[in-house]
């Protein structure tokens, strides 16, 4: 049976802004678009979960 866990509905958005904040500083040379759609893929995010971060993220 595989283990599943469940996290809280604002869990999953709480790490990917704390990822994509890390990235920001940690990888300067990668545009925003692309350090963006790798935390969005890792973490699953939807659409408007995706748009909220271009949003607060910008340059």
């Amino acid at each position: 049976m595989p283990k599943t866990t469940i996290h809280p509905p604002g869990d999953k958005m709480k790490k990917a802004i704390q990822e994509l904040s890390e990235l920001l500083t940690t990888k300067p040379g990668k545009s925003r678009r692309q350090l963006l759609e790798q935390v969005a893929i890792k973490f699953d995010l939807s659409p408007s979960e995706c748009a909220f971060l271009e949003r607060h993220f910008k340059e």
